[in-house]
């Protein structure tokens, strides 16, 4: 679920919500003091594209085996 910044306007104080869109609108539409900051999304932090960067050894070792066994023409990258 996306995570939206709310900002009291009496007390300047500002909190995070984990929420649906769905569920941001009650929360706004309940309290007429709550307004939604606009910010930056989150960023990707890993520059590692490939799927297999963060796998476990053992599913590195299956991804081998189904490669090997798979025929003398097979396009599998593993």
């Amino acid at each position: 679920m996306p995570l939206y910044t709310l900002k009291d306007i009496k007390t300047q104080q500002e909190h995070d919500v984990n929420c649906s869109y769905d569920e941001l609108q009650m929360i706004l539409d309940s309290d007429p003091n709550l307004i939604k900051v606009l910010s930056t999304p989150g960023f990707v932090s890993s520059t590692k594209t490939h799927a297999n960067s963060k796998t476990s050894n053992g599913w590195k070792d299956l991804l081998g085996r189904i490669k090997k066994g798979s025929g003398r023409n097979n396009t599998i990258k593993t």
